[in-house]
């Protein structure tokens, strides 16, 4: 634009009213309103100011009155008038903006929202909340004698049905690739710190990651960052007490795990006769399949597991040594149970079953300086002294395998981790420790066959050949009998693989209360159980059709059951008012 060529142009720029002109043209802003008015002897055509026409909202005379009171100026030789609104009625009811605010039916579907949005769960959702009820009822009535299985606090059942739940924060502390996680970042710091310290770990030596939906979660995420598709890793046989996760075949070769369909795996496998690893056969295996990772920790093993031989082997064929404690981790930070940390250089875990925290998943990988000779590690292969592990696990459980972490379950784990840290849980975890030795010797005294004939951390297999009996139809007495117990296969001297057995843990009972005592009364409940199966099994048969017919209004079941529940309903469920 030529401005030299101008006509006696005039532009004022001001909050509220201006004065009049030929051609007024005005923008309201809520609040204060800004008035652009342009008065030229060249008028501007009226469809360039179309919009702004239909947002006049002053009259001539509000403007002459408020042009004494502008502040005037000059801009590139032309006069400007800055002024401010002072009467709010000056805005039309025309506004569109003032009708929106003015509508009643803005407010209506406002107030609908607002209801939607706070309506309690038996308001909102009568069935599912009926449905919870039960399960609440059932949990109670019961005695829960799976392994895998406990009751967590209130605390931390408050964090996981929190608002944090709404909150999206894909990546690690202070490198999210959302805004608005200052605080969240905070709650997942101090998680990781709290997880270091539950099992006295030091954090130059260690790093973790608290953002894995589950153990089987975490462990992938360790074979991503450090394999490639197709490396070789291996772990305890699943039917000797091993997790899928750690890779598992079936008999007939179908792989089943996602561990096995990416990666090559070949397992180790108890000893059929005493049930216990067998380490110099392991080794030899071990050297002859050269893994990437040797994997240590199971499911279903009852045993302590001697971790520096595992070392020793690893170091000989090269493999990093992980160490799977899902089952035995708060045993471990209760130190009731021997530590992987001196040893291995990865460590996963689930965040509940013993640890009694959230479900979810955890890693720990060492980070810094090695401090002791290695082999040739496949993340330390260029022979650096320092380990790489960090960048490569944490890389893999996002992006690679994860999105958004649940910052309600870190939340809660961290309230978990630092109950972990105290004298109680320390108390509790010997507690359960106790209650499991109690209730393998109140089975062998009743003529029961233990897998290894005990235990030495919080589970039990239960060997039901002697008795005639599978894990399959036990559990489905035992269940209905409010006993919920878990079948397993128990790997057998001729190599069968059936579930012939049960797997049985006291942490939930204990958590509910549950003494030495108290698991000799449970020893009864399970051998009346037993007694039960053999005898409908005796009358009608092993098929399942004729199996389940004989147990239907079966009176020593509605018996065993009523004792059971009046039993269990002596002991609080945490978290709970009942």
């Amino acid at each position: 634009m030529d401005l030299s060529n101008a006509q006696s142009a005039a532009l004022s720029l001001g909050f509220g009213n201006s004065h009049a002109s030929s051609s007024p043209s005005k923008i309201p802003v809520s609040g204060d309103s800004i008035s652009v008015h342009i008065a030229s002897s060249n008028p501007i055509p009226s469809g360039s100011l179309r919009f702004l026409k239909q947002c006049q909202v002053v009259s001539g005379e509000e403007e002459d009155q408020d042009d004494e009171e502008g502040e005037r100026f000059s801009l590139l030789g032309h006069p400007m008038c800055l002024k401010r609104q002072r009467d709010p009625q000056c805005l039309s009811i025309s506004n569109p903006c003032k009708r929106l605010a003015s509508d009643p039916s803005l407010e209506q579907r406002r107030a609908a929202v607002r209801s939607w949005g706070n309506q309690p769960m038996e308001v909102v959702d009568p069935e599912v909340h009926e449905i919870m009820n039960k399960e609440k009822k059932r949990q109670f009535r019961g005695i829960e004698l799976i392994a895998s299985e406990n009751f967590v606090c209130r605390a931390v059942m408050e964090a996981l049905g929190s608002h944090l739940t709404n909150k999206y924060s894909e990546g690690m502390p202070g490198a999210r690739y959302y805004t608005g996680n200052e605080y969240i970042d905070q709650i997942e710091t101090l998680c990781c710190e709290r997880a270091l310290a539950a099992f006295g770990l030091d954090s130059q030596q260690w790093g973790v990651n608290v953002q894995p939906y589950s153990c089987t979660s975490a462990n992938f995420a360790v074979y991503t960052g450090l394999l490639q598709p197709g490396d070789r890793i291996m772990g305890l046989d699943s039917p000797s007490g091993g997790h899928m996760s750690h890779g598992y075949y079936q008999p007939g070769g179908k792989k089943i795990s996602a561990a096995s369909i990416f990666f090559e795996s070949f397992p180790y496998k108890v000893n059929p006769q005493t049930g216990y690893i067998d380490y110099d056969r392991l080794e030899d295996k071990a050297l002859d399949y050269r893994p990437k990772i040797l994997i240590c920790g199971g499911s279903s093993y009852p045993r302590e597991w001697d971790y520096a031989r595992f070392r020793q082997i690893a170091d000989r064929c090269g493999a990093v040594l992980m160490c799977d404690m899902a089952q035995i981790s708060g045993l471990i930070a209760a130190k009731v149970s021997a530590s992987p940390f001196d040893y291995c250089d990865v460590v996963t875990s689930t965040t509940h079953k013993s640890l009694r925290g959230p479900r979810g998943g955890i890693i720990f990988y060492r980070r810094g300086p090695k401090s002791r000779k290695q082999g040739v590690p496949l993340t330390n292969g260029d022979g650096g002294s320092y380990y790489d592990l960090e960048e490569k696990i944490n890389f893999a459980v996002f992006p690679s395998l994860q999105g958004g972490p649940h910052n309600n379950h870190i939340a809660a784990l961290a309230i978990a981790l630092k109950q972990v840290a105290t004298p109680e849980y320390k108390a509790y975890m010997q507690q359960v420790k106790k209650n499991a030795q109690a209730l393998a010797s109140a089975l062998l005294r009743r003529q029961c066959k233990l897998v290894t004939g005990g235990t030495d951390n919080h589970l039990l297999l239960w060997d039901l050949t002697a008795l005639g009996l599978t894990g399959k139809y036990f559990e489905k007495v035992c269940e209905m009998c409010h006993i919920t117990v878990n079948k397993t296969a128990i790997f057998g001297g001729n190599g069968a693989i059936s579930p012939r057995g049960v797997r049985i843990g006291t942490p939930a009972m204990t958590s509910r209360g549950c003494l030495e005592s108290n698991f000799e009364t449970i020893a009864d409940f399970l051998i009346t159980a037993a007694h039960i199966t053999s005898t409908v099994q005796r009358e009608h048969g092993k098929s399942k059709k004729e199996l389940l017919k004989g147990l239907q209004n079966n009176s020593d079941i509605v018996d065993l059951r009523n004792k059971v529940e009046a039993f269990a309903s002596q002991f609080a469920m945490p978290g709970f008012d009942i």
